[in-house]
């Protein structure tokens, strides 16, 4: 019978679950940060960081938005949120305005420049897939299985969360 390695336990043993090379949060944490370093080449174009990307793809699809509905869409809170807008609109591609009906409530809209960055922005999607290596189908299947992932730890942390 062979001989184990004092490094590595047998696959059977509960320690054999503690090491960093099973646990798929650090998987999902690797390939989010080779994104980032992917997305920065890809949008160093249109000078925005990923996060700016992110807020401009949503005013791109949606239109104006209130910075609540931008926050739940991006599923970032107004503390982050606030700053990477502001930078928008100091870089001229969104315009920050008061709700007239209600002061507390700020409404997003894009510029003229904002929408026409859009137009440059249409190559990102397919640097980024071709960097991937996946072809439609494993994006599709990897993009799905993601998807429920974060349904069901939504679901099991929303009791956490009320507390």
């Amino acid at each position: 019978m062979p001989q184990q390695s004092a490094t590595r336990a047998p696959a059977d043993e509960p320690e054999d679950l503690l090491r960093l090379e099973h646990q798929v949060c650090f998987a999902l944490h690797s390939a989010s940060r080779a994104f980032g370093g992917v997305y920065r080449e890809a949008l160093r174009d249109l000078d925005l960081t990923y996060p700016q990307y992110l807020a401009m793809l949503t005013l791109w699809e949606h239109g104006e938005l209130p910075v609540k509905r931008m926050g739940e869409l991006l599923r970032l809170d107004s503390g982050t949120l606030s700053p990477l807008l502001k930078r928008l609109d100091a870089a001229g591609l969104v315009q920050r305005t008061r709700n007239p009906d209600d002061e507390r409530s700020v409404i997003v809209r894009l510029t003229s420049s904002g929408s026409a960055l859009r137009t440059r922005a249409e190559r990102v999607p397919a640097a980024i897939a071709a960097a991937t290596g996946l072809d439609l189908r494993e994006m599709q299947a990897l993009h799905g299985m993601l998807a429920r992932l974060t349904e069901r730890l939504d679901a099991a942390g929303a009791p956490a969360a009320a507390e």
